[in-house]
């Protein structure tokens, strides 16, 4: 791209100063890969003698709105749309939006009524296929979902009320169905299952919690970077006890001058006299800080060196707090930060003041390597992320259609206005592609493929479609979806910062175009 690569090489300054190039390619390319994986699954469930209308009509519909956006402008945000003709493609567009294939989707005559029929479709409990035609993935999303519906949906909104901590005994469930060792092998304790099935796991809690759904994120990441990188005796120590919830964890990394830019932390960490270390420094957004039992933080071992050569990874193990007491151990310190939303867990600023870790702390024994241990775990983290959105971009077409159907004006239910029913179905086809852009992204992973374009653009999409469903499930609501006492408020809030957390939104449109230029030239002739 002329913009960002005019010899080839993506240049960083180029690529700052044309960022919307740069993201509105990213997006352009997500949007590619969300109709080739949703034609991947359109043709397995064909071909499996699954296919029904209602995949049918979530195919039609998400195929005209996503080549209508492709040919016409992409929103990167509410505001913010790239076109073709930015790229000196306007007439390339043009001829995208009249090839046969894509005119069928363009402009189909029968558009509004396939949408109003898939609305109706999903008002008589009709539902796209979700079997992945494997028994154990069917047999553990099955057990998640009645475990979500009995345990968590029931109570999720009036914990998020009362700003509760998730109640213990919800987590211990969670334990016994292994929600929290899923992708740690069976020899050190867990499932030793891939991140597709951590993947409907966290979708399925999502749909009834993102709280719930989150939890396992922090497992997922302490049990892949010790799992990656740990000493044979730091994976025999906590390996098996992360993966039974014996021991909850937390990632411990953003600083309060230092959030997506990670090789800028300066929280220190120094060996004292009396052996182990000392950690001098302040972190923030610290989900589940007090509670935890477990921290893995991201400290700078050598201040002489700048940038990620001098960061390192502690493991450090910490008293679980109460209620009365959130941090008792000497040389730690929280405060609480108060949320929208992604309750249950609670945030924290915090200070260290010579908190002290085993000098056996240090992950893999090797100091200076804490953030490239750190960045092998983005891949799975991000599509992690992924599946939290698609379990709360259900929630709120659960929560918005159930609304249409009960709620009448003007002597019919709101479901029969058609822009209310339109709502629906492209919520529902929206949701369906995301999801399977994530799962490709998962399979990839499980393949042993490196995915970090595929499952940015995964974490991209799904983030997307997760506040969309949220803010259009809200506007069914009307003014009723403004007050607290209905779900939908909390759902809002929820899928607000799935774009932030895990790599924001303009960051991950960043790596992902990035990420693709410099691939691109890679595979060139010649390079």
């Amino acid at each position: 791209m002329q913009f960002v690569a005019p010899a080839g090489t993506v240049e960083p300054e180029r690529a700052d100063r044309h960022q919307r190039a740069l993201h509105g390619f990213a997006w352009y390319a997500t949007l590619a890969e969300a109709l080739a994986a949703t034609a991947a699954w359109a043709r397995s469930v064909r071909d499996a003698g699954e296919w029904t209308p209602m995949d049918e009509l979530i195919l039609r519909v998400g195929f005209g709105e996503t080549c209508n956006q492709i040919a016409h402008g992409v929103a990167m945000s509410q505001s913010e749309i790239v076109r073709p003709a930015e790229f000196g493609l306007a007439d390339a567009a043009s001829d995208f939006a009249r090839d046969t294939a894509v005119d069928r989707f363009l402009n189909n005559p029968d558009a509004a009524t396939n949408r109003a029929d898939l609305a109706r479709r999903l008002a008589e409990g009709e539902r796209p296929c979700e079997s992945f035609r494997d028994e154990t993935l069917d047999l553990i999303r099955s057990q998640i979902r009645g475990f979500t519906a009995a345990r968590i949906a029931p109570h999720a909104h009036r914990w998020h009320l009362a700003d509760d901590l998730i109640p213990s005994e919800v987590i211990e469930g969670m334990a016994e169905l292994g929600v929290f060792g899923v992708c740690i092998p069976a020899e050190h304790g867990g499932l030793g299952l891939g991140k597709l099935a951590m993947c409907l796991v966290s979708e399925e809690l999502s749909r009834g919690w993102i709280c719930a759904g989150s939890l396992g994120t922090r497992s997922e990441i302490a049990g892949e970077l010790i799992l990656a990188n740990g000493t044979q005796e730091q994976k025999r120590k906590f390996l098996p006890r992360l993966a039974d919830g014996s021991i909850l964890p937390t990632a411990v990394f953003t600083e309060p001058d230092a959030g997506s830019d990670l090789a800028s932390v300066r929280t220190r960490a120094k060996v004292s006299d009396a052996g182990g270390w000392r950690i001098q420094g302040s972190k923030t957004w610290i989900t589940h800080a007090a509670r935890a039992d477990l921290m893995t933080i991201l400290v700078r071992t050598n201040p002489d060196r700048p940038g990620h050569g001098g960061l390192s990874m502690l493991l450090a193990e910490k008293t679980r707090g109460t209620q009365d007491d959130p941090f008792p151990d000497a040389g730690i310190d929280g405060e609480e930060i108060a949320v929208l939303g992604y309750r249950g867990m609670r945030e924290y600023t915090l200070g260290f003041e010579g908190f002290a870790v085993v000098q056996d702390g240090l992950l893999g024994a090797e100091e200076g390597k804490g953030f490239k241990q750190l960045m092998h775990t983005f891949e799975g983290a991000r599509i992690q992320t992924a599946a939290r959105a698609i379990g709360v971009a259900w929630n709120a077409l659960d929560l918005g259609l159930a609304y249409a159907v009960q709620r009448s004006q003007f002597g019919q239910p709101l479901l029969g206005f058609p822009r209310v029913s339109d709502k629906l179905a492209v919520m529902a086809a929206e949701i369906v592609m995301a999801r399977e852009l994530t799962y490709d992204a998962a399979r990839r992973k499980d393949w042993g493929k490196r995915c970090d374009i595929e499952a940015g653009m995964a974490k991209l999409l799904a983030a997307r479609t997760a506040w969309s469903a949220a803010d259009n499930a809200l506007q069914i609501h009307g003014g009723n979806g403004y007050a607290l006492e209905y779900e939908i408020s909390r759902v809002l809030c929820d899928a607000r910062i799935l774009n932030i957390f895990e790599g924001a939104g303009e960051i991950q449109a960043h790596v992902i175009g990035r990420g693709l230029l410099n691939a691109a030239r890679r595979s060139a002739p010649g390079s």
